[in-house]
């Protein structure tokens, strides 16, 4: 299974706590598949959300085709996203309760079809984003240290 990731949301993984990930297709148009190809998606302010039974993205920004500006997609409509309505009903359910959302983390190709991995996540506290910046700063530099010691 080949998979070509084409856009990733970093800001996911800072705002929130990732709780439970799942893989969705997504229905896009014909314009919106080539400039995928190309890489021209931002995921930064999108978000998914469950309405009548059917999950929606919005908010990704994915770029108009060149070639086919005559033909044009809005780069910001909400888009379909294909999940087992058990899938949905799971989603749903924790959804409603107190802080959850779900929020997209990648857009990817996965054997010729596009897909986004979408998160069920927590929003996390300003001093838990603190900690967790400190605790990568830390790392980094033990790393370092290790690393000018290892040399040979």
């Amino acid at each position: 299974m080949s998979e070509k990731v084409v856009a990733t949301n970093k800001k996911a993984f800072h705002d929130y706590a990732i709780l439970e990930k799942y893989e969705a297709g997504i229905v896009l148009t014909g314009s919106e598949v080539k400039s995928l190809r190309e890489g021209a998606c931002n995921l930064k302010d999108s978000f998914v959300m469950i309405e009548d039974g059917e999950a929606w993205l919005y908010n990704c920004y994915i770029a108009p085709y060149k070639p086919a500006a005559k033909f044009g997609h809005d780069p910001t409509r909400k888009r379909k996203l294909l999940l087992h309505k058990k899938e949905i009903l799971k989603l749903m359910g924790k959804v409603k309760e107190k802080g959850l959302t779900i929020v997209p983390l990648r857009v990817y190709f996965k054997n010729g079809k596009a897909k986004v991995e979408i998160a069920l996540a927590k929003g996390k506290v300003k001093y838990e984003k603190r900690e967790a910046m400190k605790e990568k700063d830390m790392k980094r530099e033990i790393e370092k240290s290790f690393k000018g010691k290892i040399k040979l």
